[in-house]
């Protein structure tokens, strides 16, 4: 029986996940050589690099659609993105210490009914949705893509948080009860400070569903005014007249900026809350 060197499955193994991660951030490379080729080859032509580099996408594609900036889909995007974060994470981390760290009736049941929810597909709970919002008048506003985050309807968000408070030492509770801390205190300064990997696993994947979100912006707002990113984009192609590619995919490349930013200042926390999360218990 021949035996491989170590050295050879060293060399092995780093070029298979060098072949992967080619796959993988092909799309990526594609698209930000794209977004500089002429009008004319970004279809017709299946090369990787253009024949020259054009960055008129960038700055038609800025100018944006239907008489409204880009810049102005990129406000609209940051407010409901960032508003959603810190709804998602307050309401989220509420209901979390309170299954984790709080003895209540039918807490069991209701965590089990909890989790039952994250086999519920959205589709279900959509038209109840836009029914309520469209008779209390806010269909076309921001309030139903932020409202919901505010009561804890991510419910993979509370079992993550769930999770990692349970690996929290309950002498600390005790030990803030003996000082005289309420409940909301032994929350505020105690538990929350100490969930801080969990809660940037949360903000950081609210951040990101939120921005890339195109099916719930597209229910509810109508105005070009209030678009998101992901509509803005939308607007670029046209099936009854001619679609400007260049400007679509120049902005999808700026489009995916702030969502490396953000992803790459929390690494390392959400590395250590998503390995945690799940040992803990």
């Amino acid at each position: 029986m021949t035996v491989v060197p170590r050295s050879a499955r060293s060399v092995g193994w780093h070029v298979l996940c060098v072949v992967i991660v080619a796959v993988v951030l092909y799309p990526l490379v594609w698209l930000a050589f794209a977004s500089v080729k002429p009008p004319d080859e970004i279809l017709s032509r299946l090369a990787l690099l253009p024949t020259r580099f054009v960055f008129d996408g960038y700055t038609k594609g800025w100018e944006g659609a239907a008489d409204v900036g880009f810049g102005r889909f990129f406000l609209n995007s940051f407010l409901v993105a960032g508003l959603s974060v810190v709804a998602n994470v307050l309401s989220c981390s509420l209901a979390a210490f309170a299954f984790a760290r709080l003895r209540f009736r039918f807490r069991g049941a209701l965590f089990a009914f909890m989790i039952t929810t994250l086999m519920l597909p959205y589709h279900v709970t959509l038209i109840p949705q836009y029914v309520i919002f469209q008779q209390a008048g806010l269909v076309n506003t921001f309030v139903p893509l932020i409202l919901p985050k505010l009561l804890a309807t991510e419910a993979f968000f509370v079992f993550l948080i769930v999770q990692f408070m349970r690996g929290i030492p309950r002498e600390l509770d005790e030990a803030a009860t003996i000082d005289g801390c309420s409940v909301y205190r032994t929350f505020w300064h105690v538990v929350l400070p100490l969930s801080k990997p969990a809660l940037v696993t949360t903000s950081i994947f609210t951040f990101i569903w939120t921005w890339n979100d195109f099916f719930t912006q597209m229910v509810y707002l109508n105005d070009t005014e209030k678009f998101t990113v992901p509509l803005g984009l939308r607007l670029f192609v046209d099936t009854s007249s001619q679609s400007n590619f260049g400007a679509m995919f120049a902005m999808s490349a700026l489009a995916l900026v702030p969502i490396v930013l953000f992803f790459l200042a929390f690494q390392r926390l959400l590395v250590e809350g998503v390995s945690t999360s799940g040992l803990k218990g």
